[in-house]
């Protein structure tokens, strides 16, 4: 069974959403990606009160 990733963030949601519609696999690398989910992460974070 495949381990669930924490939702951290925006950054990590639109991760998701980019590896399921398949966009991931066409960017190319070097594109940003991380740095830009890091930045999405920080500015609209998830946090369980």
């Amino acid at each position: 069974m495949q381990e669930e990733k924490k939702i951290k963030g925006l950054g990590d949601v639109v991760e998701v959403i980019t590896q399921k519609t398949g966009i991931k696999k066409i960017m190319p690398k070097g594109c940003g990606c991380d740095k830009r989910k890091e930045k999405l992460n920080k500015l609209v974070p998830f946090k369980k009160k």
